[in-house]
């Protein structure tokens, strides 16, 4: 192995490490966030007697599950029911993989090992675990992976109640994601590439996609509600209808492991909204972040990344305990009948207007993005208004008072 190689498998293996590391830490700080953003919302403190303001409330409940009794019922599927808590939790993990989170680090080294021997890298280091060129198809293929976590954590426990919840999660995450993916298609015809580091530039070069796919946007933030089994959207758990759903007959760690999924998933998904509407790490209004490789610009570009995925994961704990739970029918009509058939739409309609600019000469710019902004603003009015007859969710018209039977 040359002193090059050597060199860069450091750098990923360190990457790697620090990377997983803060995203373990930040799932046990979300869970802190969401009761006390709960306990503020319902006007109470949320946890505050395990350390200041809490904050080693998430310690004490992992060492709590630790020490637990494990259960295992006897009819499950022994193999199945101790790999199901895994493959619903290494996803969400893997997904952060390929997002890059501040701009590139400049980074040069050249030294030497007892028994390791040499070990050189020059040049920037791109802020992202793993740059690989298929990273939208990557992140479409490892998303859809989620599902068998929680589909063989339902039917291993030899439990009705919690087979039923596995079929419904199912059906809720495959409806979804195809609506979650087609809303990213836009994104490709913008970019012309399925790298999210030339995502991210390319919102550089003209405004952030939140304005350029403005509708594509609210698409995908309903639909990664449901990827997520986020309120109001929670019907794998259910727990007023499935008694617990999916995880019924989990216990110990292996039932944290499931909520450590959702949380990681919750993260992540901030992170690619970040990353595909709001320009990732980008900071806004200025071209400071552009240029050379610099270590200030690299943390201030980080600071900015994590401050629009927290904003994200603050959105979605709001939404929890703000909205109620969907009907089962009015979840999968509102994805069959209404995303999807808006999504086809969107994209037909946003590729014809970039082949009309094009035609017209615009350059990509800002004047181009101010033009597909306008588009989605009409594309908007048009959904709403239809949407607001209330017909397409739950089939019958609301009756208006005075009006007739």
């Amino acid at each position: 192995m040359t002193p090059e190689l050597k060199g860069f498998v450091l750098v990923a293996v360190v990457k790697l490490a620090v990377a997983f590391g803060v995203l373990l830490l930040g799932v046990a700080f979300v869970t802190w966030l969401e009761r006390r953003v709960a306990g503020w919302i319902q006007n109470r403190q949320g946890p505050n007697r395990v350390g200041p303001a809490g904050l080693l409330q998430p310690m004490a409940d992992g060492l709590k599950n630790f020490v637990k009794e494990e259960t295992l019922p006897g009819q499950a599927d022994k193999v199945l029911f101790l790999l199901a808590p895994a493959m619903a939790f290494v996803p969400s993990l893997l997904l952060f993989a390929v997002i890059p989170f501040a701009a590139p680090l400049p980074l040069s080294f050249d030294f030497t090992l007892p028994l390791l021997g040499r070990f050189v890298f020059e040049g920037p280091m791109p802020m992202i675990v793993a740059d690989i060129s298929v990273g939208f198809l990557f992140i479409l293929a490892i998303s859809s992976l989620a599902v068998y976590g929680i589909v063989i954590a339902g039917w291993s426990q030899a439990n009705k109640y919690a087979f039923l919840g596995g079929l419904r999660s199912s059906a809720q995450m495959i409806s979804y994601e195809i609506a979650m993916g087609m809303s990213l298609i836009v994104v490709l015809l913008l970019v012309g590439n399925v790298t999210l580091t030339r995502v991210v530039a390319v919102q550089q070069e003209s405004l952030w996609f939140v304005l350029m796919m403005t509708l594509g946007f609210v698409l995908f933030m309903v639909a990664a509600l449901a990827e997520t089994n986020r309120l109001p959207f929670d019907l794998p758990e259910a727990e007023s209808e499935l008694v617990g759903g999916y995880h019924t007959e989990y216990s110990s760690m292996r039932f944290a492991m499931f909520f450590l999924a959702e949380y990681g998933a919750l993260i992540t998904m901030s992170g690619l909204i970040s990353t595909f509407f709001f320009g990732g790490w980008d900071i806004p209004f200025t071209t400071w972040d552009e240029g050379e490789p610099a270590v200030l610009k690299s943390l201030a570009t980080l600071v900015m990344f994590v401050g629009k995925t927290f904003f994200f994961v603050f959105w979605y704990i709001w939404v929890r305990w703000t909205l109620p739970r969907f009907r089962y029918d009015q979840l999968m009509s509102l994805g069959w009948k209404v995303l999807l058939p808006i999504v086809l739409v969107y994209i037909m309609v946003m590729a014809t207007a970039i082949l009309v600019l094009d035609e017209l000469g615009l350059a990509f710019g800002p004047r181009y993005g101010l033009a597909l902004f306008g588009v989605n603003l009409v594309a908007l009015f048009v959904v709403f208004r239809i949407l607001d007859s209330d017909r397409l969710i739950s089939g019958q018209p609301v009756r208006r008072e005075g009006s007739a039977s």
